[in-house]
């Protein structure tokens, strides 16, 4: 208490005209609000709600600060936004949000963005700079497509309506090529599109069918689309096949999400030329580690290995720990056709049943990969640590490995927990142990341990799921993700801070940053959870995240767990790549990059390549503008999305299609989430998820009570709450739109 009446006298002496100083310096005091995490926060409450108005009891009950103490921590940040212009009185004790504040929002003529188009036909314009989405009516879309950058113009503002816009001008494709059903009419042929938020349908002219027959899936381009005309013409590019076979419908997934199927035969051509033979000259100027035991630990599936770990016991006693990772740029040189499809492409893609993979697969699965027994080059960080896990030195270098051995998880674990006799495990055994000291300091220092579960399917051989798995994350996992973490944080620490010191000068620099989540999302996280009996400390960064660590533990077997899960992550930011560095907040480190996996991100060959111009002393480097490094960041952060998206189909087609012969049968989940449509159920084991629909409770009228997340029957006061269990029927399986039916029991 004391604190904050010394900030209220500083601020009553320094102004002698208190209000006419809070509107000059109001800026400033925003700045200072974003400071503190309390703070925003609770502002973030009051942007919610603009027409309404609390006391410090209300909000103290919304965040579940519930003793005395922590009430008055509450009252006093309440007097300390009034005081910076960031609240106004409106009664005893009652706070509402200053207009100042709310005219902060107002916004400009001309906006550049995102188009948001849902399956309901209405579209959106998106951007993260504006507090809320633009609406933009199905007349106003012009030539418009989902993903597609734009500019619009806003409309006059209409009396207690939302901003409204209009597409004047379509800047940049989000994709070019597109997937749907062909279908040959008397007097026009169509394709009509998968994607059920796509506004339009293609005109397909005789001359461009490409072969196609009635019926079958196929990739369209657009070819020419007049303004004012609702449809485009396409042309066939591809004939897919029949819809539903799962080979059509994965090629599908891959298109949709904005990926090239096949690599262009220049670059296959290039690739043949690439030796896989080491000669004496590369070796010479490497650091040799064929003689160090190492090894790889990657799923039993994987055939690109980027990383592998040497580990060897020195003199003194400390460890010397090496993370070696396939030397990539080697053999793929800047602006190379190789090189360019690698750009494009930008990430590899894993879906259920295959991976697309950035690099030909002589490159990915052959000569970059780690492969046992075999030399390779590898771009490494060498570690000596103590058994403290203190990093003593580290140094960055190209080296020629050997792989002794290739482990899958599953192996590694065994040798962690001395069921595999056939293998001396001391090395595992030592580098689990330091993995598991690395991994407490992290979240003691304010990581996120976020427990997303991920899933895996057993295919049978016509790819047809026959079981679905969830993955466990155990040590050998991470063991891995441990030293891939401290190497990624080594070398962004090199270029960012090291080398920063020693030329005086900020270096052009791949980053992979992670920003705090906005003071609105973790408010509204924090006023959900309370209402499922959970709270959150929100008076730092560090606390914020060790009660979201303790949350995580707390939800653990409980019905709500992977719906708080699935909420949280959706709370914080995304991760991105960029040369603007603000750390990683999940991860708690001030400076990160991606390093370590060259063969399936462009990033980390973008970071290789500027590493070994800096630690050559090259005056000159492949980069030479920043504002270009920064554009080939935020296409590599664009495709990660992609990749993200594309997966998450192919998971969601397996779901569907595994329960296909399920229909009639009764199972048991949680409700994950509440809307208007009605009830989102979660399967026991992660199976899928399903939607009851309104319309399908027959046992009363019921509606939806926002508030407090749950739907609740007017005649009868039946609830259904986010976390309950519930039995239910699998009414319907839509494979292609990937959508299951069920029915309450």
């Amino acid at each position: 208490m004391q604190i904050f009446k010394n900030f209220l006298l500083e601020l009553m002496t320094n102004n002698k005209q208190p209000q006419k100083n809070r509107v000059k310096n109001f800026n400033d005091n925003l700045k200072k609000i974003e400071k503190e995490p309390l703070l925003a926060n609770i502002l973030a409450i009051f942007k919610q709600a603009e027409d309404e108005s609390f006391n410090y009891k209300q909000i103290s009950a919304q965040l579940g600060y519930d003793n005395s103490k922590d009430k008055e921590k509450i009252a006093d940040a309440l007097e300390k936004l009034y005081i910076l212009g960031a609240l106004k009185r409106v009664g005893k004790g009652k706070y509402q949000i200053s207009s100042q504040v709310i005219q902060k929002e107002v916004l400009t003529s001309e906006l550049i963005g995102k188009m948001d188009f849902k399956s309901t036909g209405k579209a959106y314009f998106i951007s993260p700079d504006l507090k809320e989405d633009i609406f933009i009516s199905p007349i106003n879309t012009g030539n418009a497509l989902p993903g597609d950058k734009v500019k619009i113009r806003l409309l006059p503002k209409r009396k207690n309506r939302k901003p409204e816009g209009i597409v004047v001008e379509v800047l940049e494709r989000n994709r070019t090529q597109f997937v749907g059903v062909y279908e040959q009419g008397a007097y026009a042929s169509y394709v009509n599109p998968d994607d059920s938020k796509m506004p339009v349908e293609f005109v397909i002219p005789k001359d461009l069918r490409n072969g196609a027959n009635n019926g079958d899936k196929v990739v369209v381009e657009i070819v020419e689309w007049e303004q004012g005309i609702k449809a485009p013409v396409g042309k066939i590019v591809r004939v897919l096949g029949q819809p539903g076979e799962n080979e059509v419908e994965m090629l599908s997934i891959l298109v949709n999400n904005g990926f090239h199927l096949d690599f262009p035969s220049d670059v296959i051509e290039e690739s043949t030329h690439i030796s896989k033979d080491i000669s004496p000259e590369f070796i010479s100027n490497r650091e040799d580690f064929r003689d160090v035991l190492t090894f790889t630990i990657d799923p039993a599936e994987a055939k690109d290995f980027d990383d592998a770990i040497s580990f060897r016991i020195l003199d003194d006693g400390n460890y010397e720990i090496g993370v070696h990772i396939a030397d990539v740029t080697h053999y793929v040189k800047p602006l190379s056709k190789i090189d360019i499809e690698a750009y494009q492409r930008a990430t590899s893609v894993y879906l259920v049943d295959r991976t697309l993979h950035m690099l030909p697969e002589s490159l990915s699965a052959d000569i970059c990969s780690l492969r046992p027994n075999e030399d390779r080059l590898a771009f490494s960080v060498i570690f000596t640590m103590n058994s403290k896990a203190k990093v003593i030195k580290s140094n960055i270098c190209e080296t020629i490995i050997r792989s002794d051995y290739r482990f899958n998880y599953d192996e590694a674990q065994q040798i962690i927990d001395g069921k595999n006799k056939d293998l001396d495990g001391d090395a595992m055994h030592i580098l689990n142990g330091l993995a598991q000291i690395l991994r407490a300091e992290r979240f003691r220092n304010g990581a996120i341990n976020f427990h997303s579960e991920e899933i895996s399917f057993i295919l049978n051989e016509q790819k047809k799921p026959v079981e679905i798995v969830t993955k466990e994350q155990r040590e050998a996992n991470q063991l891995i993700e441990e030293f891939m973490l401290l190497a990624n944080k080594t070398v962004a620490e090199y270029v960012g801070l090291i080398l920063k010191q020693k030329s005086n000068r900020e270096l052009p620099f791949v980053y992979r940053v992670h920003d705090k989540p906005s003071p609105e999302k973790i408010a509204t996280l924090a006023v959900f959870l309370r209402k499922l009996g959970y709270k959150l400390n929100l008076d730092n960064d560090v606390a914020l995240a060790k009660s979201m660590n303790k949350l995580f533990e707390e939800i653990i077997d409980k019905p709500e767990e992977n719906m708080i899960n699935q909420i949280a992550i959706r709370t914080m930011a995304r991760a991105i790549y960029t040369t603007h560095n603000i750390g990683h907040y999940g991860l708690a480190f001030r400076y990160y990059t991606h390093f370590t996996s060259p063969i399936r991100r462009y990033p980390d060959m973008m970071v290789h390549r500027l590493l070994k111009s800096y630690l050559s002393n090259e005056s000159k480097i492949h980069y030479e503008k920043i504002s270009d490094l920064e554009e080939k960041c935020k296409h590599s952060s664009d495709m990660e999305q992609k990749a993200q998206n594309a997966e998450w189909d192919s998971i969601k087609y397996k779901q569907t299609e595994f329960m296909l012969d399920k229909v009639n049968k009764v199972f048991t989940g949680a409700i994950t989430g509440v809307s208007k449509w009605g009830l989102f159920v979660e399967l026991d084991g992660k199976i899928c998820e399903g939607l009851v629909h309104m319309v399908d409770m027959k046992d009363d009228y019921y509606y939806l009570d926002e508030n407090n997340y749950m739907l609740v029957g007017r005649r009868t006061g039946t609830r259904y709450r986010l976390g309950d269990r519930v039995r239910v029927k699998i009414k319907s399986v839509d494979v292609a739109k990937k959508q299951i039916s069920m029915t309450l029991c």
